[in-house]
């Protein structure tokens, strides 16, 4: 408990801070959770989804994983997802990777790092499905245009899941974006505009597909 006393002075000491700027704010907390927003990011310690959008507790509801993957058997991601749909009626679903991804960097280079190889197979598969043009990039910029790819992709899943479907169906308003957070700047950049229904899926795929080699080629 030593070890870990000055994470609950820190905590102390937010609680206090928060409350000495706005009295009642733990009192609005506890009594609803209505946040806009569902952000699906990678675990990474430096990319925490309310720091880097500037939102308070309350206001995003995260789920988080290595490389940020959306998989269709992972029942904690889609679970997350249908919960945030279906019970939070959220609006917007944002995805974001970002750049120098442990994960991703590990999986263009082919290194094993053990049983977290069976999870960054499903960005093998990304890299795999666009091997070629991967290829014809410079090799400094492969990994930036992965990590990209790999958000781009991740978005097409969630928009392929049957929450979403079933959502769209009945009329839910609710948009599907992918982002990318640079480590260097902390700044965040939009990689497609944001997909509102099941129509317009393939083409706003095919749009950040090929505007993400336009970038790497620019």
């Amino acid at each position: 408990m030593s070890e870990l006393k000055h994470l609950l002075d820190q905590n102390k000491a937010w609680a206090a801070q928060v409350i000495a700027e706005d009295p009642n704010f733990f009192n609005r907390l506890e009594d609803i959770q209505s946040p806009k927003y569902l952000w699906i990011g990678c675990s990474d310690s430096r990319v925490p989804a309310n720091q880097i959008t500037g939102m308070q507790p309350g206001e995003v509801f995260v789920h988080r994983n290595i490389a940020n993957v959306v998989v269709h058997t992972d029942l904690n991601c889609l679970s997350t997802i249908q919960f945030a749909v279906d019970l939070l009626k959220v609006e917007h679903i944002i995805v974001c990777g970002h750049y120098g991804c442990g994960g991703v960097l590990t999986t263009l280079a082919g290194n094993r790092i053990g049983l977290a190889d069976n999870w960054l197979r499903h960005v093998g598969d990304v890299m795999d499905k666009h091997q070629i043009a991967l290829e014809c990039l410079p090799e400094a910029n492969r990994g930036s245009v992965l990590c990209e790819l790999n958000v781009i992709e991740q978005v097409f899943n969630v928009c392929q899941s049957t929450v979403l479907s079933d959502a769209w169906s009945r009329g839910q308003s609710i948009q599907v974006h992918a982002w990318i957070y640079a480590l260097n700047d902390g700044k965040l950049r939009a990689l497609n505009n944001g997909i509102a229904d099941m129509d317009h899926i393939n083409i706003a795929y095919k749009k950040a597909i090929k505007e993400c080699f336009e970038r790497a080629n620019a």
